[in-house]
């Protein structure tokens, strides 16, 4: 017999959800075979099956969540092998799920069926979704989904209100405890119960939560803040887009400030760089960072090489990995690494932030928005269209020396763009 179990996909993994079997009982899998889909904090990844065999019992059903890594998902019976006894295989579930009461009835009761079924079908729902549905008592088969391939996703649930089911009786059981702990922690703050709606934690959120405490805690930073002009880009974006248009790539404000940060980068090369206890690592390349929003979160996928590519390619690049970030279908490698990010919340009229950095890099640049702003030119009032930019340093890479070269170099660049083509 061989235990299939709840893979890493990601260095930072511990849990994930196990969101749908490609699979059933009695099925036979080679190597290579897909045969599940798992939901991380970050993305929804296929498993592949690594051995070959007959499955002969799956131990964890679809939509449970929290499953720890290294936990027994299914079993394989290996050529000229026997099935492990009906009992063993009960009994393998049930010591993995006492941390998560409202999965536990599922595998030892049935575990050949998913508990989110429908006439047979499965609902299609994100972890978020699934929460929220069950606070609120709200059956997940009368609702319309209006995610990527129908899927149910948080605004399809927000505000509905059910009646007492059995997926909202599940639910409320587990979570009770908790619910309780934050409702007195709350309560000891002033604020009264019955004041708000508690949705719990998912993993994304309890990830983005982990990761920017122990940045904002650990590493010494500092904001760098400058002023650029921009209507010579605006003019350039404007051609450009002219001398794109039939081949349908439309290079956005964003793609001329990756470009110009992976430029900079390489002008200003102490920037792009990481700490560690063993030394700086001074990258090769620029590999920028683009922060993109998405149901319940926040990810960074990344443009690698930047500084090699052109704005074209950046575009259609930057384009391609924003659509299946907020899918949920990006690869690790997509999204886990790269030398400096880029945050822009121009698009929503802020006008200038500072963002927490990315560990382990050493920089991260906040993008406010483009707006017509009085100036003085030679002596005189003017109007231009100027975009504040800051530069959040780790101190312990990116002096403040450093940090304006780079900025001054970044700035050169947005201003006139050509200079970044040379």
């Amino acid at each position: 017999m061989t235990d299939i179990l709840m893979p890493a996909l990601s260095p930072t993994m511990e849990e994930g959800v196990l969101a749908k079997w490609h699979v059933k009982v009695g099925d036979t899998v080679k190597a290579g075979d897909v045969i599940a889909e798992i939901e991380t904090d970050k993305a929804t990844m296929e498993v592949e099956a690594v051995d070959e065999g007959e499955v002969t019992d799956i131990l964890v059903a679809e939509g449970t969540e929290g499953v720890k890594v290294n936990t027994p998902i299914a079993r394989l019976k290996d050529e000229g092998g026997a099935a492990a006894p009906a009992p063993k295989a009960a009994a393998a579930p049930a010591k993995a799920e006492p941390a998560k009461a409202e999965a536990a009835p599922a595998p030892a009761a049935a575990p050949k069926s998913a508990p989110a079924k429908a006439d047979g079908e499965r609902v299609f729902a994100s972890p978020l979704a699934r929460r929220i549905a069950a606070q609120n008592g709200v059956d997940l088969k009368s609702v319309k989904g209006t995610g990527p391939h129908g899927r149910i996703v948080k605004r399809d649930v927000e505000g509905v209100k059910g009646g007492a089911q059995a997926p909202a009786a599940a639910g409320a059981s587990a979570p009770a405890g908790g619910e309780v702990r934050k409702i007195q922690s709350l309560a000891q703050m002033g604020i009264p119960d019955g004041s708000y709606d508690l949705i719990p934690l998912d993993g994304m959120r309890k990830a983005i939560a982990r990761r920017l405490t122990d940045s904002f805690r650990d590493v010494p930073h500092f904001p760098l803040t400058i002023d650029c002009e921009i209507d010579g880009l605006l003019a350039s974006r404007a051609k450009v887009n002219a001398m794109l248009e039939k081949s349908g790539v439309k290079v956005s404000v964003n793609d001329f400030v990756i470009k110009a940060s992976a430029m900079a980068l390489k002008a200003a090369p102490e920037a792009n760089a990481s700490y560690s206890p063993e030394g700086i690592a001074m990258h090769h390349h620029a590999d920028v960072a683009m922060a993109v929003a998405i149901d319940g979160g926040l990810i960074t996928p990344i443009i690698r090489a930047a500084e090699t590519k052109s704005l074209s390619q950046i575009a259609t690049e930057s384009k391609d990995l924003a659509k299946r970030a907020r899918d949920r279908k990006l690869k690790p490698e997509e999204f886990q690494g790269g030398t400096f990010s880029v945050s822009n919340l121009g698009m929503f009229g802020i006008k200038a932030f500072a963002s927490i950095i990315n560990e382990p890099q050493g920089a991260i640049l906040s993008v406010g928005a483009g707006e017509q702003r009085p100036v003085v030119k030679n002596g005189q009032l003017a109007v231009a269209t100027v975009m504040t930019v800051t530069l959040t340093c780790d101190h312990r890479v990116v002096d403040g020396a450093v940090g304006a070269k780079f900025l001054q170099a970044f700035k050169a660049m947005i201003e006139d763009p050509v200079t970044m083509l040379a």
